[in-house]
């Protein structure tokens, strides 16, 4: 493909890109009262916290370029929550102050939500009370003329487990003499083991005790949260190759809550180090089989369906564990720093690996390979390995991350806990997934942020000395409307060495375009597109001659695929050609109530020269998936998929076109 042929797929993938944006983007938009975990980096969806209400809150920030007028009324939204972060339905809040001669009273939906309109501006006092738990601590607010502020509200529950097998309120005994008195609060017992037992009984129950809990704060002035998570595996818009700047690191697993509480839980919470992961398998039912060939064992039959490639079988995913601190960066005043490492062994690392890390498990010693099919049915990637230095004064901050890392702009993730559903995008698949180098991340404003890095290039190591090529990633992120619109604009990779984008392993030159978008208060939007290619690609056309396909035999990298390269108008096959690639693909997300959601996933992927997949053709799915969560602790996505491929088939080992599969997996997480 020339470069006319680029800007012209460029165009059209932009042109997709607008068309969605019209499809989805409504006349006027539906405020949002959602105001929840602010951790987007985090990969547990672990809803620990609340916000603090023993101060006055500020308000937050308003439209810079609108000046609101005196008699423009305000509103007060925000959701009732547990202690462990989930939504609290049905709590009866009460708002009294400039606006109100008497207490004013709403109850909160079945989502914990609540709304007040048509405030006055002045300063309000606000508090939440619910049968059977303590009222909310009272919460004051100073409301500017037009504001929408957002606010939770955390109501601690006065019952008591007593045992792994039984709660019941638990009255005191001058309650019993006509003092009321309120009952004990939930609390860990015994050893570590009973104690991790009793995290999970906690969790499920929504009595999780409030000492194991981390404070949900934000920066004043920052935006809220646009999304609730969970029961979405984020609140923040993905940015990739950072903590998301301004937002406290508010997760609490089962296992560091039995720690916390343990005898040495002071010191684990003094040295803000946590250790967590989870177990994550999954299966599917599929129209497609696995059929040997003579190159292949045939066993990755739904192919190139990824994280359920094997037809119509159970596996064990990912099996994760971390190791991890996180910078404060809700503080503005001092140098912080933080580190993560995150260890996965399953299937899954077929996709993570990073040639020249461990890569011999998939790749072969020194690169040869394996008959058949690559090395190891499931092997173990360190996935992640890095530090963290948060500079404050730097901008509104600035994360400086230093070693092996996700790659930066997509919607979707490699780590289970940070996906929407089970099964991946196509546009995911045969994209970068992870970068060795160093990413600056610096925040302006509430509007702006901005990327800038250096790698050796996509799933590679700096000590490869065939295929590490001196990289630059830059990303640039607007965010408008409170935060509830959000474009990033990410060019991922471009060699900055002579004759860049040289056929490597997975040295992609990849552009991207990211837009999330709040519908209403219960729908939200997520769209990507991206552009990738490769030059001196060699050719693997079936249909080019046996002395064209010898000669660019020796030229092809394990695990790296060739091109379908097209013939010259003479009708000559060359022995390498450009092969470029784009796609896009868009969400479309329901919140059902705290523990449910709803994903409606659509995708056009174009192989251009069947780089990616192995095969050229066009593609288009479509998916949808429930996800169920059971507390913050265990997460089910069962799913619906249905995939074709236009030109030619690229199922069951290219024997068919269209593919059907019932799928799910459970998240186990510790």
């Amino acid at each position: 493909m020339n470069r006319k042929d680029f800007f012209t797929k460029t165009l059209m993938g932009c042109l997709s890109f607008y068309l969605i944006l019209i499809q989805f983007t409504p006349v006027s938009h539906a405020q949002s009262g959602l105001n929840t975990q602010s951790s987007a980096v985090a990969p547990l969806g672990l809803a620990g916290g609340y916000n603090s209400a023993r101060k006055p809150v500020s308000p937050l920030e308003v439209n810079e370029s609108i000046q609101p007028l005196h008699d423009v009324p305000s509103q007060l939204s925000g959701v009732t929550r547990y202690p462990s972060g989930l939504p609290l339905p049905e709590a009866e809040v009460v708002i009294t102050g400039a606006d109100v001669s008497i207490d004013r009273t709403v109850v909160s939906g079945s989502d914990g939500t609540f709304e007040f309109k048509n405030l006055k501006p002045g300063e309000y006092e606000v508090t939440a009370k619910k049968e059977g738990f303590s009222v909310s601590a009272l919460t004051t607010v100073e409301l500017a003329a037009g504001q929408n502020f957002s606010l939770d509200l955390s109501l601690r529950s006065t019952f008591v487990v007593t045992s792994l097998e039984q709660s019941s309120p638990q009255p005191s005994a001058s309650a019993s003499a006509g003092t009321p008195s309120a009952p004990p609060e939930t609390t860990f017992h015994g050893g570590f083991f009973r104690r991790f037992g009793e995290a999970y009984l906690y969790d499920w129950k929504g009595t999780t005790p409030a000492n194991v809990l981390l404070p949900n704060d934000r920066r004043q002035g920052m935006w809220p949260a646009p999304e609730m998570g969970p029961p979405f595996p984020f609140s923040d818009w993905p940015i990739g190759g950072t903590v998301w700047i301004g937002a406290s690191w508010a997760q609490s697993s089962p296992l560091m809550q039995a720690l916390w509480s343990g005898p040495h839980g002071d010191a684990w919470k003094k040295s803000g180090i946590q250790i967590y992961g989870w177990l994550n398998f999954g299966g599917n039912w599929s129209t497609s089989h696995a059929i040997s060939t003579p190159n292949d064992t045939g066993k990755y039959g739904n192919a190139p369906t990824s994280y359920d490639e094997v037809a119509n079988a159970i596996e064990p995913d990912q099996e994760v564990i971390y190791i991890e601190r996180e910078p404060n960066t809700v503080q503005t005043d001092h140098f912080d720093w933080g580190f993560r490492f995150t260890d996965l062994w399953g299937l899954d690392y077929r996709f993570t690996t990073s040639k020249g890390i461990f890569s011999s498990q998939l790749l072969g010693k020194n690169a040869d390979g394996c008959p058949n099919v690559t090395c190891k049915e499931y092997g173990d990637d360190p996935v992640m390995m890095y530090v963290d230095l948060y500079f404050p004064h730097l901008g509104q901050g600035s994360d400086l991350r230093i070693g092996r890392y996700v790659s930066l702009p997509d919607i979707e993730a490699q780590l289970a806990p940070n996906n929407y559903s089970y099964s991946h995008s196509l546009l995911y698949t045969f994209d970068c997934y992870t970068q060795t180098g160093i990413n600056d991340t610096t925040r302006i404003n509430n509007h702006w942020t901005i990327q800038i890095g250096l790698s050796p290039g996509c799933d590679v190591a700096p000590w490869d000395k065939k295929d590490a090529k001196l990289t630059l990633n830059a990303c640039i992120q607007y965010e408008w409307n409170t935060g509830k619109d959000d474009v990033n604009l990410c060019d991922n990779e471009t060699n900055l060495t002579h004759n860049a984008g040289q056929y490597a392993y997975n040295n992609l030159q990849a552009y991207y375009l990211t837009y999330y978008h709040v519908l209403s208060k219960r729908w939200h939007t997520d769209t990507e597109y991206w552009y990738q290619w490769e030059k001196n690609t060699p050719d693997v056309n079936p249909a080019a001659p046996a002395s064209v396909l010898n000669a660019a035999a020796p030229l092809l990298e394990t695990n790296a695929n060739g091109a379908w390269c097209n013939p010259t108008p003479q009708g000559v096959y060359p022995i390498t050609c450009y092969a470029p690639e784009w796609a896009v693909t868009n969400y479309l997300e329901f919140l059902v109530n705290a523990h449910n959601y709803l994903s409606f996933r659509n995708e056009f992927f174009d192989d251009v020269r069947g780089q990616r997949t192995g095969v050229r053709t066009r593609y288009t799915e479509q998916m949808f998936n429930w996800g169920h969560w059971i507390g913050t602790s265990v997460l089910f996505r069962p799913e619906l998929r249905y995939e074709h491929s236009f030109d030619n088939p690229a199922y069951q080992v290219g024997t068919k076109k269209t593919q059907f599969t019932v799928a799910g997996d459970i998240i186990w997480f510790f």
